[in-house]
């Protein structure tokens, strides 16, 4: 159970607090974006094609998923305030995470339904026929690994508030292998399973999905700090206060997670027009760029989880000292980041590709623009990511909703479709466009941090009883 500092704790002890949350959280969205990475591996060795077409497929998947994601995950700072108000909290945190799981379910069927639409939606983008196809037939598949990633998230943000993040890490690690070895057996054809190419990448993603949600039930159930919740137990008395509660903080996080996945899934269909081997470079340069983001990210949800513990506790310097020690460390990392891209880029391309392959010459030049750009945006990207999370963490979701929905696609899509398309810079104008609206995030984001106590945001709302 993490313990809650007093409100004359030193900067140092709580940079020390929020480090040892940070890191197993970041590693695991690290091993997951790994996870991912395994996908892009097999499936970049069938061809420009299937790479393409499961670019098309994954921007509407990852779209739907992350958004989801964020929906479900409100429930780590309404477990976090619980905690911080009265720990151990047994009945709220049971509750709460009771009604995480019942919307994980909901959720993510209606997810499965938006996710089918990429055939039209693919049409309408102007997208080539093989590619639709491919990517029709791919999502048909990958969809049933919605509900439970949806429901592996929610015990995530369980085992994580509870001050159990390494357990997210080595079940994230253990997924990595299964993905591996699934798709090693699906797309090739090894071990005895039948060569399915492409779709059998979707396979090996819903083994791995089943897999890691079994090992989370398990984790929970075998530990003793854990299991004394008995959060399946009675699984299915509902508590609609809590239920809405979620409902209401996670729906803001949705539409800001929309908006800001939404302009780079949009980022993939306008290459998609531009070309084959833009969309291609442009799937391989994100890839590096997410994997740089985890980190951030990851600190961004510790924030979240230290800043409300602080809010249940009702500790304003507490709240503040939280969220700015976990921007600081933020920063810190995307600084790094974007030395390496523009230090060493190719090295970094060597993870998904060949760069030295002929056959890769086209792809590799446009990944070489794209990331000098992605090197740009990392210090802006790392902070808006973190800034959020502090606000997460004051249960503050609707304005940082509107300022994200602003930011990327009015300056962000728009500066993208001037420069890629009236200006004639094609990529790499999208991709400056994908910079200008993570730029605009984050000012208007710390500006609202810094504004927390003047605008009523560190006043402790009323929980459910």
């Amino acid at each position: 159970m993490p313990t809650l500092q007093s409100s004359d704790t030193p900067w140092r002890t709580e940079l020390g607090a929020t480090l040892r949350l940070s890191w197993p959280l970041a590693l695991a969205n690290l091993l997951q974006m790994l996870t991912y990475a395994v996908d892009v591996i097999f499936i970049a060795r069938l061809g420009e094609a299937p790479l393409a077409a499961s670019a098309l497929a994954v921007a509407l998947f990852g779209l739907v998923l992350w958004a989801l994601s964020g929906l479900t995950g409100a429930v780590a700072p309404v477990i976090a305030a619980e905690l911080g108000e009265r720990a151990p909290a047994l009945r709220p945190v049971r509750r709460a995470t009771r009604m995480a799981l019942w919307l994980a379910v909901l959720s993510g069927g209606a997810g499965m339904m938006v996710c089918l639409m990429i055939g039209p939606i693919s049409r309408v983008t102007g997208q080539q026929p093989e590619i639709i196809q491919m990517a029709t037939d791919y999502t048909v598949i990958i969809v049933w690994s919605m509900i439970p990633m949806v429901m592996a998230n929610v015990l995530r943000c369980f085992v994580s508030a509870l001050g159990r993040p390494i357990f997210a890490t080595l079940i994230t690690a253990a997924g990595i292998g299964v993905n591996a070895l699934a798709n090693y057996a699906f797309v090739f054809g090894n071990l005895g399973a039948p060569e399915l190419g492409l779709q059998g990448a979707a396979i090996a993603t819903i083994i791995t999905a089943v897999i890691t949600l079994t090992i989370y039930i398990l984790a929970i159930r075998f530990d003793s700090v854990m299991h004394r919740y008995r959060i399946f137990g009675r699984w299915w008395v509902p508590d609609w206060a809590r239920f809405w509660s979620i409902v209401r903080i996670g729906t803001p996080i949705a539409l800001t997670i929309t908006a800001e996945a939404g302009i780079f899934g949009a980022a993939a269909f306008l290459m998609g027009s531009i070309g084959t081997a833009q969309l291609a470079a442009h799937t391989v340069a994100l890839q590096i760029a997410a994997l740089a983001f985890q980190i951030p990210f990851g600190v961004g949800q510790a924030a979240t989880i230290r800043v409300g513990y602080f809010y249940g506790a009702r500790d304003k310097e507490g709240m503040g000292r939280a969220g700015w020690a976990a921007i600081l460390i933020g920063t810190g990392f995307m600084i790094i980041s974007c030395s390496a891209m523009v230090l060493m880029p190719r090295t970094l391309l060597h993870i998904y590709i060949d760069p030295d392959a002929a056959k890769n010459a086209v792809l590799v030049g446009f990944a070489l623009r794209y990331l000098v750009i992605a090197a740009a945006f990392q210090l802006v990207d790392g902070l808006q990511a973190v800034a959020a999370g502090a606000l997460r963490g004051l249960q503050d979701t609707r304005i940082p909703m509107w300022i994200a929905i602003f930011s990327y696609w009015v300056p962000g899509i728009g500066v993208a479709l001037y420069l890629g398309f009236v200006a004639g810079w094609g990529g790499t104008g999208v991709w400056v466009g994908l910079a200008t609206g993570l730029a605009a995030a984050a000012l208007l984001l710390i500006w609202r941090w810094l504004l927390r106590d003047q605008i009523g945001l560190t006043e402790r709302l009323q929980r459910p009883d």
